[in-house]
């Protein structure tokens, strides 16, 4: 008997669970359905039902939305191409040196080591909006504006990201492995590239999807810092298809937040097998 009534129970117990994660799966996936949808219904059937699982005329209102995307006084291309850039190689420069500084710190021993620990701790805590007036100060008199440069360089020192690396390698790096390396006659850079880099794949993918999403969502500094408009990023086209004062084309502008949407999609497709893994060793210490 308490054996059936605890099969009973765990039965109930995983129908509940199942239900939970299906509702919260859900609440997910909802808004990016409606984005979707929204894209293929007209500004008036916007204005008039701001959520709705139904369109009308699908493929007339997006051919109409995409001529209206299109038409405006700049060109999405441009701007999808500017973000790509910006987003890739920043993403694969702070990915880079990041996981280059934790190794560091984890490999080595020197004075500076925990000063330079409490030095990133502190960078944390300091709000990032605190710096924009200072940065854009420098970067203007430097005559650095208009460059995507700007957008790129700035992104090698991340903290954050520092610090998840290095609570990764705290748990999955024997620096014996390290050792055996140097024995061998390996230079430190080729350790790293080819034994550390590859050990360090979880969590390079993490940060990865964070870093590419965070850089391609990016919209004040690119706004601030771009004002060419063969230099302007995909956020800021979307942003300035709000800029009639008669009319705001509803559907133009989810339209553009699909396209948006699109490659972060992909790269979470690609990259998502590694983020239960990666979260779940970078914040175990051996």
């Amino acid at each position: 008997m308490n054996e059936t009534k605890l099969h009973k129970e765990s039965v109930v117990f995983k129908v509940i669970e199942y239900i939970v994660c299906v509702f919260f799966s859900f609440l997910s996936i909802a808004p990016f359905l409606v984005m979707f949808i929204n894209a293929t219904r007209s500004t008036s059937e916007i204005q008039q039902h701001a959520i709705s699982l139904i369109s009308e005329h699908p493929f007339i209102n997006l051919a109409k939305n995409w001529k209206v995307f299109t038409t405006k006084d700049f060109h999405p291309e441009v701007g999808f191409k500017n973000s790509f850039i910006i987003s890739t190689c920043s993403t694969l420069l702070t990915l880079y040196f990041s996981a280059l500084t934790a190794y560091s710190i984890k490999a080595y021993e020197w004075k500076l080591k925990k000063v330079l620990n409490g030095l990133i701790m502190g960078i944390m805590m300091v709000p990032g909006t605190i710096t924009m007036i200072g940065f854009y100060q420098m970067v203007y008199k430097v005559g650095m504006t208009n460059k995507l440069s700007m957008l790129i360089i700035p992104a090698i020192a991340n903290p954050m990201m520092v610090y998840f690396m290095k609570q990764y390698l705290e748990g999955s790096l024997s620096l014996s492995i390290v050792e055996s390396a140097r024995i061998d006659g390996a230079s430190e850079f080729r350790t790293f590239n080819q034994i550390v880099l590859p050990l360090m794949k979880p969590a390079i993918a993490t940060q990865a999807i964070f870093a590419y999403v965070g850089s391609w969502n990016n919209l004040f500094m690119p706004l601030i810092l771009l004002t060419d408009k063969s230099k302007q990023t995909l956020p800021i086209v979307v942003s300035l298809l709000r800029g009639d004062i008669y009319r705001t084309e509803f559907g133009s502008i989810y339209l553009g937040l699909s396209i948006t949407v699109l490659p972060l999609i992909v790269v979470y497709i690609f990259l998502s097998k590694y983020i239960v893994e990666g979260v779940a060793l970078g914040g175990t210490k051996g």
